[in-house]
C-alpha cells in the first residue's frame, strides 16, 4: 500500500469528474433517493432530469450509500459493471490482510486514503461512476463498510435486474438435477416476472433436510427444527381428563 501513498494528485484530474459533480454525490449520500440532476452526466440544455425510484428501501448507512451509487448507476446505464466493480473491490478488501487493515486504520490521512483508491480504480479500469463513488467512501471514513454497501447495492441490482434470491440451506451439496428442480419450482411459484438466483449454502448443523429462505419468507423443513418441535411436543404436560 506504501505505491498507493504515492499517487500524484493529478490522477484526480483524469478521472473525468469535476470536485463539483463529487460533492453533489456526497449530498446524494444525505438524501438518496432525490434526484441527483446536478451529476450531469449529459448536460444537455432543456432536457427534463431523469427520475430514478429504489426498486426496494434501504435503511442505516450502508443502506444510503448503496442507494446514492445505484441511482448513479441507473442514470450511467452502467449497473452491472458497477456492480461487479463494486464486488471486485470488496473482494480485494477481504482477500487482503494489509488492504483491510488499511481500509479500517481512521490514523490514515485523508490523502492517502484517496491517493490509494484512486490508484487502485485506475489500475482495475473500473467505470467512473465507480470511481467517484469510492472516493467519496474514502473521504468519509467508511472504506471499513464496503463490504455491506455492496452486499445491499447487489440487492437493489438484483431487484433491478428482477430477479429474486433465494438460498437453500442443506447438510450436503444438492445434486445438479435436485438444484434445477428446486430453481424451477421457485421459479414457477414466483412467476415469469421473476428470475430466481439460488444459492446453496453448507450447514452440517441442520442434520438433515433442507431451509429454504426467498423473499423474505423463511421454509424450515430441517431435521433439527422437528426435532426441537418433537422434543416441545412430549415435554408439554397430558391432559388426562381429555383422554
Amino acid at each position: 500500500m506504501a505505491q498507493c501513498g504515492r499517487v500524484k494528485l493529478g490522477i484526480l484530474n483524469k478521472l473525468g469528474f469535476l470536485t463539483s459533480q463529487r460533492s453533489n454525490l456526497q449530498r446524494s449520500l444525505i438524501a438518496p433517493s432525490t434526484s441527483l440532476a446536478s451529476r450531469n452526466y449529459a448536460n444537455v440544455p432543456g432536457q427534463k432530469e431523469e427520475k430514478v425510484k429504489l426498486p426496494k428501501a434501504m435503511y442505516g448507512g450502508s443502506g444510503n450509500y448503496a442507494s446514492a451509487l445505484y441511482i448513479s448507476a441507473v442514470k450511467a446505464k452502467a449497473v452491472e459493471k458497477v456492480e461487479s466493480e463494486l464486488l471486485a473491490f470488496a473482494d480485494a478488501v477481504k482477500n487482503s490482510t494489509k488492504f483491510s487493515q488499511f481500509t479500517k486504520d481512521p490514523s490514515v490521512a485523508k490523502d492517502i486514503r484517496v491517493k490509494a483508491v484512486q490508484e487502485i480504480c485506475t489500475e482495475a479500469k473500473f467505470s467512473d461512476v465507480t470511481k467517484n463513488f469510492l472516493v467519496i467512501v474514502a473521504e468519509n471514513l467508511r472504506l471499513k463498510n464496503i463490504d455491506t454497501i455492496a452486499k445491499r447495492f447487489v440487492e437493489l441490482s438484483m431487484a433491478y435486474k428482477g430477479e429474486v434470491k433465494a438460498s437453500v440451506t442443506t447438510v450436503f451439496p444438492l445434486p445438479p438435477e435436485e438444484e434445477k428442480a428446486l430453481k424451477d419450482s421457485l421459479q414457477e411459484m414466483l412467476g415469469t416476472g421473476s428470475k430466481v438466483h439460488l444459492e446453496q449454502k453448507i450447514d452440517p448443523s441442520i442434520l438433515g433436510g433442507i431451509v429454504l429462505e426467498f423473499s423474505q419468507k423463511v421454509f424450515d423443513m430441517s431435521i433439527k427444527t422437528r426435532a426441537r418441535q418433537m422434543e416441545r411436543i412430549l415435554r408439554e404436560p397430558v391432559n388426562i381428563g381429555n383422554i
